[in-house]
């Protein structure tokens, strides 16, 4: 991710340093403090409202048997979610065959950085750009940070002001900062600006759908599990929707939801990390400014961690016998960090909790749901793809059926 000098602007990338901490500190402390993501808890009951919606008149026009492709509603879903966040606007209508320009331009991002660089094993290659990757890679992140530069031009010459705490978005929050940094020993320019909201975009929506869609997976293959969280929901929640306020009072979902993101953590190998000082680790001479990646996916999987590590149990969360049913994504548990751990662990936790509670359960409350025609749980296809995130190799098809009353 050198093109366009993204990784010295990203918030995941950019080196330790005063840019970094002044970004982080942004983000923890006015972005993603928790008056302001309850603050915004009508947006993402909105968004979520649209994604049903879509669901159902889809499922209305299918053929009998036929499943829809779950992943992709749930990414539009998040796409524009983390755009009324961002921007206060959706950015892709699904009444639009071809979607915003912006949303393409993202698209393809994900798309070249998905495909496997030979230049990554022979660096002396990476001139030569053999695949063309960097070539396309620049061409849609030239478009991506166009556009956010436009959105970013649009609110300052229509002089758009959120003066209810409420209503402000994210850009409010830069904008105001960029007004007032003079105390500041970093400074955000106006392409750190645009940079950071294409990453909004690009960690947000996709790690959202890849998750989601697992477990999905998961559950349309293990009914018993199925059975269990559809049972709860309709004990707790009962007629009404999901709302972010029952997510306590829903151990088994949780325990899914944790137990997906064990299996199947969203970005495998996290961000990666480089030695700043010439290293001794367990042995091993990490010399100053070697690549560090984490296995986050061997660790969730880990045999001395886990008990029956490649089952899909989620009672292993819920059970208070069970040797993991205090265990956490939230760092503090090394044997599970699908969000990371650190400084440098994944700012929107607290935020990620409430979408992907809210989405699945949302889902799952509101639709019973089978496997394609073509599909059975022992032909699942379970095969990774490794891309910005580690997605189901070949989509779920599912069937969705209203549940009466809903």
């Amino acid at each position: 991710m050198r093109v366009h000098n993204y990784d010295k602007s990203s918030l995941a990338l950019a080196p330790y340093g005063s840019y970094w901490r002044l970004m982080r500190r942004l983000v923890t402390v006015d972005m993603l403090v928790m008056k302001r993501i309850n603050d915004s808890i009508s947006v993402r009951r909105k968004c979520v409202n649209d994604m049903l919606t879509w669901i159902n008149k889809e499922a209305n026009e299918l053929e009998h048997g036929h499943g829809l492709h779950v992943s992709r509603f749930i990414f539009f879903m998040s796409f524009n979610l983390f755009g009324n966040l961002m921007l206060s606007r959706d950015l892709f209508n699904m009444e639009s065959e071809n979607g915003s320009e912006f949303f393409d331009a993202v698209m393809g991002m994900m798309e070249w950085t998905g495909h496997a660089n030979v230049s990554d094993l022979f660096p002396w290659l990476r001139w030569l750009d053999p695949q063309g990757l960097r070539r396309k890679m620049d061409r849609d992140m030239g478009k991506a940070i166009k556009f956010a530069s436009t959105f970013v031009k649009e609110r300052l010459e229509n002089e758009v002001e959120h003066d209810d705490e409420k209503s402000r978005d994210f850009l409010d929050v830069l904008l105001d900062f960029q007004k007032n940094e003079n105390r500041e020993a970093a400074k955000i320019s106006d392409k750190d600006l645009n940079i950071f909201i294409l990453e909004i975009f690009l960690a947000g929506a996709e790690t959202t759908s890849s998750t989601i869609e697992w477990a999905m997976t998961e559950l349309l293959i293990n009914s018993d599990c199925m059975s269990k969280v559809k049972i709860e929901l309709n004990s707790v929640v009962g007629a009404k929707d999901v709302e972010e306020s029952d997510i306590d009072n829903l151990p088994y979902l949780q325990g899914v939801v944790k137990e997906t993101l064990r299996l199947h953590p969203p970005i495998p190998l996290l961000v990666p990390r480089k030695a700043v000082q010439d290293t001794e680790f367990m042995g091993y001479f990490i010399p100053k400014d070697t690549q560090v990646f984490v296995n986050t996916w061997a660790i969730g999987r880990d045999p001395d961690a886990w008990d029956e590590p490649l089952v899909f149990k989620p009672e292993r969360f819920c059970d208070r016998d069970s040797k993991s049913y205090k265990t956490d994504y939230k760092g503090q548990h090394y044997e599970f960090i699908p969000f990371g751990a650190g400084r440098r662990m994944c700012a929107g936790v607290p935020l990620a909790h409430r979408i992907l509670h809210l989405v699945l359960g949302s889902l799952l409350h509101r639709f019973d749901w089978e496997l394609d025609s073509n599909v059975t749980p022992l032909t699942m296809d379970m095969k990774d793809n490794l891309g910005i995130t580690m997605r189901k190799f070949e989509p779920l098809l599912a069937v969705p059926k209203l549940v009466v009353g809903s």
